[in-house]
């Protein structure tokens, strides 16, 4: 967008040599029309200029706007997959499940303390001294429920896989599975995502395509807002900290 400015700037700096060129040598008569038209043209061009520059600074303020909404469900999907996984052990490709799972599910609150006990082999490799060891005890003391820790008093967990301030109706793609590490074992991985053309689907077509190429450390890149990987051991979201923690 920035190019084509500086293109239609330089249209116009050229339509102005040129009005300067026809005040210089150009009959007198035929000079009224061919001025009109030329300062015609240059404030056609101007207010190109103008709508192209601006136009860019409103979308970007429209679409911090929207991934800035957006981030904040696909945050609260994280968190609940995250504690899905503390509790059962896996991820789960279901928000019908995952909801249960928020109002029904609970953290098992343990205490762990450091004791001594006898190490009856020591004991007995040193003829019957005693010897001791040292252990954590973990002993359960209550529960928690889930929603209560993630979400408190509000419900907002039901409707986290919609897209807000998108077409009605957009949601958040989810996966979950398992992935192999380098050892051969089963690692459980999970994934949500929204593409950027769903969040900007009423935007200008030009300008949609040039933020789905973005390539920055300070924007969110590629063609869409995402957390998790079903390709990395990772929970990770790929915003800039600028829309909030990430990880």
């Amino acid at each position: 967008m920035i190019k084509l400015a500086l293109i239609v700037l330089g249209a116009i700096l050229l339509t102005i040599l040129i009005v300067w060129l026809i005040d210089k040598f150009i009959p007198t008569k035929a000079k009224p029309f061919l001025t009109i038209a030329l300062w015609a043209l240059i404030i056609f061009l101007g207010y190109i200029t103008f709508n192209s520059v601006y136009g860019e600074i409103e979308f970007n303020k429209l679409k911090e706007k929207r991934y800035a909404a957006a981030i904040e469900r696909l945050i609260d999907i994280r968190d609940a997959q995250l504690a899905h996984r503390t509790v059962t052990g896996k991820f789960t490709k279901s928000y019908d499940e995952l909801i249960r799972f928020i109002e029904n599910g609970k953290f098992t609150l343990v205490e762990r303390r450091d004791t001594s006990v006898v190490d009856e082999e020591r004991t007995l490799a040193y003829g019957g001294v005693t010897m001791f060891k040292d252990e954590v005890i973990v002993d359960t003391i209550g529960y928690e429920p889930v929603k209560d820790r993630l979400f408190k008093d509000t419900d907002r967990y039901k409707t986290m896989m919609n897209v807000p301030l998108a077409k009605e109706g957009t949601k958040f793609t989810m996966d979950a599975g398992m992935l192999e590490d380098e050892n051969g074992n089963e690692i459980p991985v999970f994934e949500a995502y929204v593409k950027k053309d769903d969040i900007l689907y009423d935007q200008d077509k030009n300008l949609r395509l040039k933020e789905n190429q973005v390539i920055s450390v300070e924007g969110v890149n590629g063609d869409a807002l995402r957390v998790g990987s079903m390709s990395d051991f990772k929970t990770l979201g790929n915003w800039p900290k600028t829309y909030g923690s990430n990880e």
